[in-house]
C-alpha cells in the first residue's frame, strides 16, 4: 500500500512519461556497458548500439602500456569512461561544445572514480589540440539529417539536445570535418572508430579514406545494421 506521498510521486512520474519524457531522464540514470551514468536533458541518453564501438575498440587497446584516448563530442562521458574503466593504464580527454554536457560528464567521472584520468574540455572538435597526440580517437557525432529531426520519436525530438542530433542537410556535416581532424591528432599507427547513422557507413568510410586512413572497416550493431566505421593512421 502506497502512502499518500508515494502515490503523489508516482502520479508525478507517470505524468512525465505521458509527456513522452525519456525514462532515463525521469530516473536520472542509464546503464551503459558496465557502468551507470547520470543522464539529464543536456546529454544524449546512452544507447545500446553505441556499445558496438566498444566491442570494436577494446580488443585493439593495449593493456601493457599507457595510452591516450580522445572522445570528440563526449556528452555524458559514456564512451570515454567505459574505455577508461576497462583499461586502467589509459588516460583520456573528452571534448564537447556544450558546457552543460561537460558538467554531466564531470559528475559521471567523479562518481566512477575516474576523474583523475579523464580531462574534460569545452572545444570545437580538435581545435587547439596538438598534432599526433592520441593513440585512440572515438566519436559519436550528430548524424541525423536536419530535415529528419521533426519526424523523430518525441522522446528524442523534444527531450534530447539538438546540438547532439543535427548532422546538417545530409547528416554528414560532422564527418566531413572529423575525418581529416582525427587523422591529424592520431599518432602514426593510432586507431579510431566513429558511430554512424543508417545508410551512412560507406560515405563515412570514403571520407576517412580521402583523409588518408588505412585498414578501414565497417561493423554492425546488435540489430545487424552498419553502425561503426573504424580504421587507423598509417605508420
Amino acid at each position: 500500500m502506497l502512502s499518500d506521498e508515494q502515490a503523489a510521486e508516482l502520479e508525478r512520474l507517470l505524468a512525465r512519461r505521458e509527456r513522452r519524457e525519456p525514462v532515463s531522464q525521469i530516473l536520472g540514470v542509464k546503464g551503459f556497458w558496465k557502468i551507470m551514468l547520470r543522464v539529464t536533458p543536456e546529454v544524449l541518453t546512452p544507447r545500446p548500439e553505441t556499445e558496438s564501438l566498444l566491442d570494436v575498440m577494446l580488443p585493439k587497446m593495449p593493456t601493457d602500456r599507457r595510452i591516450r584516448v580522445l572522445d570528440l563530442g563526449v556528452g555524458s562521458g559514456a564512451l570515454l569512461l567505459a574505455m577508461l574503466g576497462e583499461r586502467p593504464n589509459a588516460v583520456g580527454l573528452g571534448v564537447d561544445a556544450s558546457e552543460e554536457a561537460l558538467a554531466v560528464a564531470r559528475e559521471n567521472a567523479a562518481n566512477l572514480g575516474l576523474a583523475g584520468r579523464a580531462a574534460l574540455l569545452r572545444g570545437d572538435w580538435t581545435t587547439g589540440l596538438a598534432a599526433e597526440s592520441f593513440d585512440i580517437v572515438v566519436s559519436n557525432p550528430p548524424y541525423i539529417a536536419s530535415g529528419d529531426i521533426a519526424g523523430l520519436a518525441p522522446e528524442v525530438r523534444d527531450h534530447e539536445p539538438r546540438l547532439a542530433l543535427d548532422g546538417g542537410p545530409d547528416g554528414l556535416t560532422a564527418y566531413r570535418r572529423l575525418a581529416p581532424e582525427i587523422m591529424g591528432v592520431l599518432v602514426p599507427g593510432g586507431l579510431f572508430a566513429v558511430e554512424v547513422g543508417l545508410g551512412q557507413a560507406t560515405a563515412v568510410r570514403d571520407l576517412f579514406a580521402q583523409a588518408g586512413a588505412a585498414a578501414l572497416s565497417i561493423h554492425r550493431d546488435l540489430s545487424d545494421r552498419d553502425r561503426i566505421v573504424a580504421g587507423e593512421k598509417p605508420l
